[in-house]
């Protein structure tokens, strides 16, 4: 995958060491991270997570072109048969703007330019803003799972299960 994609508004790129600030102001966000399989996380363990996205090509840097912030992150995950799995997390005072849409709109074309079959993504029935930008985008449903995982228990060692919505979009050009 490419280093940097630009948009009207947008860079997607690399993650670099500068992003630390930036990165733990929506990890740190109860609000940001509440539908995620982790809690929100410390500036060490956000100087631990951003190590990681620095040595991968599957987590890219969403950052404003005009002021160089960097607001949220796409999640382009190779799986098998020429299909990617796409997430998204965003800095929650940039939430509503079209960013997310946006980016992940430029990373789709790609990746079905660059000849993957088909994208899907998982997300949490009761995470409206993420299943609505995904029928945005052109995904179908395909599934609804009904309490098929969980992240946490509860204080009696219980696992909190939950539903999972999987949606997916076929490259129309393969």
């Amino acid at each position: 995958m490419e280093n940097i994609i630009t948009t009207e508004r947008l860079i997607i790129r690399r993650y670099k060491k500068e992003d630390i600030q930036d990165l733990f102001e929506y990890l740190s966000d109860m609000e940001v991270v509440k539908y995620e399989p982790y809690k929100p996380l410390t500036f060490d363990e956000t100087q631990k997570n951003l190590e990681w996205r620095i040595g991968t090509d599957e987590m890219l840097a969403v950052e404003l072109k005009n002021s160089n912030k960097m607001i949220g992150n796409v999640y382009m995950g190779k799986r098998d048969f020429e299909a990617l799995e796409i997430g998204y997390v965003f800095n929650r005072n940039y939430w509503g703007h079209g960013y997310a849409a946006e980016s992940c709109r430029a990373l789709i074309q790609q990746a079905f330019s660059n000849g993957i079959h088909r994208i899907y993504a998982e997300c949490d029935p009761h995470n409206n803003r993420s299943w609505k930008l995904l029928e945005t985008l052109g995904f179908q449903r395909e599934a609804h799972f009904r309490k098929n995982v969980y992240f946490w228990k509860d204080e009696n060692e219980k696992a909190i299960w939950k539903d999972t919505y999987v949606y997916a979009r076929l490259n129309d050009n393969a």
